[in-house]
């Protein structure tokens, strides 16, 4: 039954496909991002099924259009001046 109230949002979900043609990243980036808490976690459906919300997939691909923040390599200094690899 579908609620005609409109207080309530509608929410659109997109699937791993639909993702992964918005966001050029592989799956295990986007599952280590999420585990880190930096993507929006998937919404399990099914044992075998995920999905994401959309609207929370467009929110994160504003903010990092808005971020002066550069992303860190793996292995490279988190702050600038300091010498990669030196313990």
């Amino acid at each position: 039954m579908i609620s005609t109230n409109n207080s309530k949002k509608i929410t659109t979900l997109i699937n791993r496909k639909t993702l992964l043609a918005m966001i050029p990243l592989s799956d295990r980036a986007i599952y280590d991002m999420e585990k880190r808490g930096e993507f929006p976690c998937r919404i399990v459906l099914t044992s075998r099924k995920v999905a994401w919300d959309l609207a929370e997939i467009e929110h994160w691909i504003e903010e990092r259009k808005q971020s002066r923040d550069k992303a860190i390599r793996p292995g490279s200094a988190a702050t600038p001046g300091t010498p990669s690899g030196t313990k």
